[in-house]
């Protein structure tokens, strides 16, 4: 049988939930059935700095998370395989950032899935593996409603997102150069290399981010008309 990344209703409804909290993406990790990997019950977040074409999470929270997840006596194959990140717009493809940051942190994994949810509830869904010849295989998604589900939480998932979720914008400047880097285990933020990040990413992102440009004229210098990256 073909490999499916199935959720639970609850796990989906919590995920459609976040992304719909702000036009900002949204990231997190599914944690599955041990019994079905590819099952996911619960979308979990963990503390993150969120833009509306990026997602970077804190080291801290990320270690915070795995040590609660084993100490709950799961597997890291049941809660660091599966990530789970939203786009606001209406495309679900990865960006090239989304597909560093999966070779990146991903690519020593046995096996990993990026999954994309977009604004329309199109979907993107990749199973890579890297045992023997190694592969990597588009998956579809599906919400699975054969299983036992528990019901919706807003007042929890609310309480989630507050805790976890800060938004930033995309054109925050960088440091110096010499600045130590309080990097972050999932870094998806936009890279300063700006044009070639905006030429390879989907009309729908493009148009997201000329969208936000056109409602913060701060940005621009009147005289000149540079933007200030």
């Amino acid at each position: 049988m073909a490999p499916v990344l199935r959720f639970s209703p609850t796990a989906w409804a919590k995920l459609l939930y976040l992304r719909d909290q702000s036009d900002n993406e949204v990231g997190g990790f599914g944690i599955s059935d041990p019994d079905d990997l590819l099952y996911v019950q619960d979308f979990v977040t963990v503390k993150q700095e969120v833009s509306c074409v990026s997602v970077k999470f804190d080291d801290e929270a990320v270690g915070r998370f795995f040590d609660t997840q084993v100490d709950l006596g799961r597997k890291p194959e049941q809660f660091a395989r599966l990530w789970l990140h939203t786009h606001p717009a209406d495309s679900p493809e990865p960006s090239s950032t989304d597909e560093d940051t999966f070779k990146r942190v991903f690519g020593s994994c046995q096996w990993a899935v990026m999954a994309i949810v977009a604004q329309d509830n199109s979907t993107y869904a990749r199973l890579s593996f890297h045992v023997g010849p190694g592969g990597q295989v588009l998956i579809p998604v599906a919400v699975d409603y054969s299983k036992a589900f528990g019901g919706t939480d807003h007042e929890s998932w609310d309480a989630e997102y507050r805790a976890n979720v800060t938004a930033t914008t995309w054109l925050a400047a960088p440091g110096p150069k010499n600045e130590k880097k309080t990097g972050t285990a999932l870094d998806c933020a936009l890279p300063y290399d700006f044009l070639a990040e905006f030429e390879g990413m989907e009309p729908a992102q493009r148009q997201a981010l000329l969208d936000e440009l056109a409602d913060r004229p701060e940005l621009w210098d009147r005289e000149s008309e540079v933007l200030f990256l």
